[in-house]
């Protein structure tokens, strides 16, 4: 299934002209240099892309040709790669992005070193705007980085006051460095991580997706999952539509069980209470204090959470 606006050639393709067409994709062609924003002041825009879901196809049978086009040929064969994770075809595809984001959250981003980089520096230009908290966001500490439930509104009327007049001094310290001729890379020191930064970020599909897996996670922290689903779901699902389709059906909305997981589970299904509980006890997943009550255990609840979603109750619950 191929775009309208989508131009493309296999090698090997019996009749193929020698001359490549540039890939182009429509819709994503539509937003190109369009800023999308996120949080207060981000945003995200497409500078330019290489390939489509059909380079992909091409990059996988460049060995042997292309071969007879079927109809749903790309889909099955796009597919067939994510679920046995090749992944070099996807990294045929890359795309440059600008982004605007505060950093706090350009830390965690900048953890993946996957990408080409290149950031805006306040060694040379002037600073740019803090990110705020309006009153009702103010999350509590989960167990997890993901966020929890918020703080009152009340409570959260007075830290947001505090983050205004905090941001607006470290502004006025600096604005007053700059104007008595301080030095830009001296002078921003004393700036918040709130502070948006700028860069551009260029990656590969492959590498893409697997910042998009573990950043659009719900244990993600708020900020930067809020830029990976627009990325997402409005950048890479309409470049790649095939590719995004099976990445959310194999790796972001899937259920991966371990070997243990998978044993436990079978012998659940097999009407083994006691043998799924030997299993877990084994491989320590699962213990007892002395009133016989199962102690904590972060990998043993995410396994409940998976069979919680199966619809099995496991034996020692």
């Amino acid at each position: 299934m191929k775009d309208a606006g989508q131009k493309s050639s296999h090698p090997g393709e019996l009749g193929a002209p020698k001359r490549l067409n540039r890939s182009t994709v429509s819709a994503l062609d539509e937003i190109l240099g369009t800023q999308l924003p996120v949080l207060d002041d981000g945003f995200v825009r497409v500078i330019d892309y290489m390939g489509d879901d059909s380079s992909i196809v091409q990059a996988a049978k460049v060995s042997h040709g292309a071969g007879s086009k079927k109809p749903g040929e790309d889909r099955a064969v796009i597919r067939n790669l994510m679920r046995h994770l090749h992944t070099t075809p996807f990294e045929m595809c890359e795309i440059k992005l600008h982004v605007r984001t505060p950093m706090d959250v350009w830390r965690q981003w900048i953890r993946h070193r996957t990408a080409n980089v290149n950031e805006y520096s306040t060694g040379d230009s002037i600073a740019n705007s803090a990110q705020t908290t309006v009153a009702s966001q103010w999350r509590v500490q989960a167990s997890k980085q993901g966020a929890g439930a918020f703080l009152p509104l009340e409570e959260g009327q007075l830290l947001s006051a505090r983050e205004s007049q905090f941001q607006k001094t470290s502004r006025d310290v600096y604005a007053q460095r700059i104007a008595a001729g301080v030095v830009k890379e001296q002078a921003r020191k004393d700036l918040p991580l709130s502070t948006y930064t700028e860069a551009y970020w260029k990656i590969d599909l492959h590498n893409l997706l697997h910042f998009l897996h573990v950043r659009m996670n719900d244990h993600a922290q708020d900020e930067i999952r809020s830029y990976a689903k627009l990325i997402g779901q409005e950048i890479v699902a309409k470049w790649v539509p095939l590719a995004w389709e099976a990445f959310l059906d194999y790796g972001r909305d899937a259920l991966v069980l371990s070997a243990t997981e998978a044993r436990i589970l079978s012998a659940l299904i097999a009407n083994s209470p006691e043998g799924a509980k030997t299993i877990a006890e084994s491989a320590g997943l699962l213990a007892f204090d002395k009133s016989g009550k199962a102690t904590r255990n972060f990998e043993r609840e995410e396994f409940e959470s998976k069979l919680r979603f199966l619809g099995v109750t496991p034996s020692w619950m």
